[in-house]
């Protein structure tokens, strides 16, 4: 039994150590008149976790809620997928973007996306956002 539970925490830990997490965040760009605020920059902050060299996967937050994502990399340009945790297939948001590696870890993120269904006017408006990100 310990054999099995040393195996399992070791095999946990590797997979650990040997993972890249992400963290990163959409600025909010404020209304003429308003000033730039921290939360500007904290109300999208989320976190994601590379499955594979190319393949990312995590949750952001939208609001008060936390959305889930994935993206896809192919080098420095990505698609990506976000979805609210409630209605998920109602309201799927599919985009892409571009990492630009500005210094050593951090990335700026310009993407642009589109909800995949019509809302009730029969538009499907996108949107332009420029993020940042930390690989750790």
């Amino acid at each position: 039994m310990k054999k099995i539970f040393l195996t399992t925490i070791t095999t946990c830990v590797c997979l650990l150590a040997s993972a890249q997490f992400t963290v990163l965040s959409s600025i909010n760009i404020p209304e003429e008149g308003e000033e730039l605020a921290l939360s500007s920059i904290t109300d999208n902050m989320g976190a994601g976790y590379y499955v594979k060299e190319n393949i990312m996967a995590g949750a952001i937050k939208n609001g008060e809620n936390y959305d889930l994502f994935g993206r896809y990399y192919f080098e420095n340009i990505y698609v990506s997928l976000q979805m609210p945790t409630e209605e998920m297939s109602e309201n799927i948001k599919m985009g892409l973007g571009y990492s630009y590696n500005v210094w050593d870890k951090l990335y700026v993120e310009p993407n642009y996306s589109m909800p995949l269904k019509e809302d009730q006017n029969g538009e499907r408006e996108g949107k332009f956002v420029i993020g940042i990100a930390y690989k750790l």
